[in-house]
């Protein structure tokens, strides 16, 4: 039980309630990925890694434009410019893009941060770091689910689908890092106002 989809709508409204009324480049640039939801930013963190063909994490602001295009954020260029330049530290022309995903993630109390990575820890079985398809074999059961007691789904696509909640929807590849995750619950978070009902809905999900 990633987040629920109640939760996902009433962010989605608020972002795109708040978006009319914010100019900030990056604030903006925050709403629009959750204005898609829970996953909205981590689905940006994918079309950039798609995009970084030498895997060097980074991006030019050409590349970065064509990110934002291709994940369809509406920005003017002198806007996406000032976003791009608030995140080029140092005037290399390149951005870090772990870096500037951290940052456009909506803030998160460190008790929040805290459970979040139980569940992960919980999930990642052979701590390696991502969470696969092996790993959720010793966590998750399958057997209650209906499409697998009505033998339309087998045991594999099931945690496929399981994992597609994290993974991006224009990337999956069946793994989920812990920054996905946190990325993730990050945009769950945005939803819930309070940390206890944050944590107490983290518990019964996870079974913490």
């Amino acid at each position: 039980m990633p987040g629920t989809s109640r939760h996902d709508k009433e962010m989605a409204l608020n972002a795109k309630r708040q978006l009319s009324e914010c100019s900030d480049p990056v604030e903006r640039l925050r709403l629009q990925c959750l204005a898609r939801g829970s996953s909205g930013i981590k689905g940006l963190g994918r079309t950039f890694k798609i995009m970084d063909d030498d895997n060097n994490r980074s991006l030019d602001l050409k590349e970065f434009m064509k990110g934002l295009n291709d994940y369809g954020i509406l920005m003017e260029k002198q806007e996406a410019l000032s976003v791009f330049d608030r995140f080029d530290r140092d005037s290399s022309g390149t951005i870090d893009f772990d870096e500037f995903l951290i940052a456009l993630r909506p803030p998160m109390s460190q008790a929040r941060k805290e459970v979040v990575m139980q569940a992960f820890r919980k999930l990642d079985k052979t701590g390696d770091g991502v969470i696969t398809v092996e790993d959720l074999r010793g966590v998750y059961n399958v057997k209650s689910h209906p499409k697998y007691q009505n033998g339309e789904w087998t045991e594999e696509q099931i945690f496929r689908k399981f994992l597609d909640n994290f993974d991006s929807p224009y990337d999956k590849d069946g793994q989920v890092t812990q920054d996905e995750f946190m990325n993730y619950y990050s945009g769950v978070s945005a939803s819930i106002d309070t940390d206890i009902y944050f944590i107490v809905m983290m518990r019964n999900a996870w079974k913490l």
